[in-house]
């Protein structure tokens, strides 16, 4: 990435607008102490717009500076009341809320290593997070709720520590070692596996999105991915990189989402597909914005061009995963041309397709994806489990994707998703696109099962929005438009999707699902 190209998008984007020079001092200064991570972030934030609201919740408001400052508080307590210090590590188990960004900024400041525990995680997944990580303490938000929450007798419960956080903090001295954010990952497929994040050497991060996702400083964003995943998280990082004012709320519902960016004016919102579909399905519309940011699953069939047909050209997909960060990104007028599309790499970033001996594929030839960027991860915590495929200082995402003549990337699905049927190889994604178009379809998803005759066969999962459809229905759709080897034999209608709570079907729970 060029410095001149750096220039130019943060210019594009409205930062580097002219202000009071003692406070872009400082604002420079707190960056070159503190780091980019999010502790720096929001210090930089603080010293250039300390008065401009940096968060709304159903707290009520809070400025930069008095979210700074409550930070630093907070690190100060920990440090000296429970000893936490650069290097260990401290769980966060928090909705969307004040307590969330007030935890891990602190955690941040103090070189602590935050990790991020998912708030849909049963008793026993908490349990084996304290243990496999080490936690010295687990801070939880006050609105969450923890019944039977089981964690080592070096923890406290969030409400004792917050209370001694309101006591003055000593003065607080940039850590030896920058902390890093441990980000669980979903447990689709099994066990939950801990990536270690990287903090940001410098603004290439920030850069590559902003290419491609035009958020402009200073506005307002709702984030209603969750913070404990990797594209909440991000969005919260981006937005404090932009001075912007954070809106959360705990839970997501289509109303209360379209609520929010009517009286608090959003005009950029981070979420994750399946929060569109509710909208789309509810009737609620996200009046005034010019961003909707996706990312954390696939975009479903049709789904872009539903959605852009109610709020206009505003939707960027962004491919990638927790161990690589960002991909690539899709803008609304590639999404036109091709729904299912994954996008381009932002710039700075490298994405390439390769055959399984490693070489690269020509256009329209199905391979691997491998992706190069600042912010790849440095390993799963604890190191129980290998690492992703890497060549020529590239990552596997895991999945199986496409170029086309003009670069545009089409991910087709995982690598251990595909089924061979009588010899064929068929990706379930693509019937599921197929059959999302089909009018009666709420939901689908479609796997592989045993079969003694060909291997293995499709089975469809089907949510209907209307009781008339019928599986004959289902298997004339996917004949009359895919291949034959792609009709599901099997289709089961069922009631609901078995989800993870950033909307990720769990294909191994759906034979319980009927």
């Amino acid at each position: 990435m060029t410095a001149a190209h750096a220039v130019l998008t943060l210019a594009r984007r409205g930062l580097l607008t002219p202000g009071s020079p003692l406070r872009i001092v400082r604002q420079i200064s707190a960056l070159r102490q503190w780091g980019y991570g999010l502790g720096g972030s929001l210090l930089s934030a603080a010293a250039r717009s300390p008065s401009r609201v940096a968060l709304i919740d159903p707290s009520g408001s809070i400025s930069y500076a008095a979210l700074s400052s409550s930070a630093c508080s907070l690190a100060s307590s920990l440090r000296s009341a429970h000893g936490i210090g650069p290097g260990d590590r401290v769980g966060v188990l928090c909705h969307n809320d004040l307590d969330f960004v007030l935890s891990v900024a602190a955690l941040s400041l103090l070189g602590a290593d935050a990790v991020l525990i998912n708030t849909g995680f049963s008793s026993s997944q908490v349990e084996a997070v304290v243990r496999d990580h080490g936690l010295r303490l687990v801070l939880g938000s006050s609105s969450f709720d923890l019944p039977g929450l089981v964690v080592p007798s070096s923890a406290l419960a969030l409400a004792s520590t917050l209370a001694s956080a309101s006591a003055s903090a000593s003065a607080l001295e940039p850590p030896a070692r920058p902390g890093r954010t441990v980000v669980l990952t979903s447990g689709t497929t099994g066990t939950p596996k801990g990536a270690r994040r990287p903090n940001p050497r410098g603004p290439a991060p920030l850069v590559a999105i902003l290419d491609r996702i035009p958020v402009r400083a200073g506005s307002r964003v709702l984030i209603a991915a969750p913070l404990f995943h990797t594209w909440g998280y991000a969005a919260l990082q981006l937005a404090f990189g932009l001075r912007a004012s954070v809106v959360l709320s705990p839970r997501f519902t289509p109303a209360s989402a379209s609520t929010l960016v009517r009286e608090h004016g959003c005009t950029s919102v981070f979420a994750v597909p399946v929060m569109l579909s509710r909208l789309l399905e509810a009737g609620c519309v996200l009046p005034g914005v010019r961003v909707v940011a996706v990312s954390g699953s696939a975009l479903p069939g049709d789904l872009a061009t539903r959605f852009m047909s109610v709020h206009g050209s505003v939707l960027y997909n962004l491919y990638g995963s927790t161990e690589v960060s960002w991909a690539s990104v899709a803008t609304p007028a590639e999404l036109r041309r091709s729904p299912g599309t994954a996008g381009r790499p932002p710039h700075g970033t490298r994405v390439v397709v390769l055959s399984p001996s490693g070489s690269p594929v020509p256009a329209g030839v199905v391979g691997r994806i491998f992706v190069g960027n600042s912010m790849l991860f440095e390993g799963y915590a604890g190191g129980a489990f290998p690492g992703p495929a890497a060549a020529d200082g590239l990552l596997a995402t895991g999945d199986l994707g496409v170029l086309d003549d003009s670069g545009l990337l089409t991910v087709v699905g995982r690598e251990d998703d595909m089924v061979i049927s009588g010899g064929e190889n068929v990706f379930p994604s693509a019937v599921e696109d197929l059959l999302a178009t089909l009018d009666g379809v709420r939901e689908v998803a479609v796997v592989g099962v045993p079969d003694a005759d060909f291997g293995e066969r499709l089975a469809a999962f089907v949510v209907r929005s209307s009781t008339a459809l019928s599986a004959d229905e289902v298997r004339d759709h996917v004949r009359r438009l895919g291949a034959r080897f792609a009709v599901p034999r099997d289709v089961h209608f069922v009631a609901a999707l078995p989800r993870t709570t950033t909307g990720k079907v769990i294909k191994r729970e759906l034979f319980g699902e009927e």
